[in-house]
């Protein structure tokens, strides 16, 4: 997980550690890259759009630079439908706003890591905040 609210790494981390998910915290995308760089390699990435320092969409980008099959989930406060589209164009999975409820959190990572494991399920993306506003 990328974010850098204390708070929200705390709420995400409750989440999916109830559903057994070992989770791991960078406080920015900085952070996050270095790990990276240095043999951390996630299943899947919960990031959030605004962080100091680098932001969502160029971490998302350095992400994917760097581990270009990473999963990735938007967890964002920010629901802008420009800001949407491009993290949707960039390869982010999902996009969730927060507060994110356990349910969709839940069926966004099960989603994402199943189609990693090549089954059939795809990514849950919440209809009401983005289907509306790609078109």
């Amino acid at each position: 997980m990328i974010e850098d609210s204390p708070e929200v790494q705390r709420y995400l981390r409750l989440l999916l550690e109830l559903d057994y998910y070992h989770v791991e915290i960078a406080n920015n995308g900085e952070e996050a890259l270095a790990r990276m760089q240095q043999g951390c390699t996630p299943e899947l990435v919960l990031l959030d759009m605004q962080m100091p320092g680098m932001d969502g969409l160029q971490t998302l980008q350095s992400l994917k630079d760097l581990q270009p099959g990473l999963k990735v989930i938007i967890c964002s406060g920010e629901d802008h439908p420009d800001t949407i589209r491009q993290a949707i164009l960039l390869g982010a999975q999902a996009y969730l706003v927060k507060p994110v409820p356990r349910l969709y959190l839940s069926a966004a990572v099960e989603g994402c890591l199943a189609r990693r494991r090549g089954e059939t399920a795809a990514c849950f993306v919440r209809p009401s905040r983005i289907g509306d506003r790609l078109n």
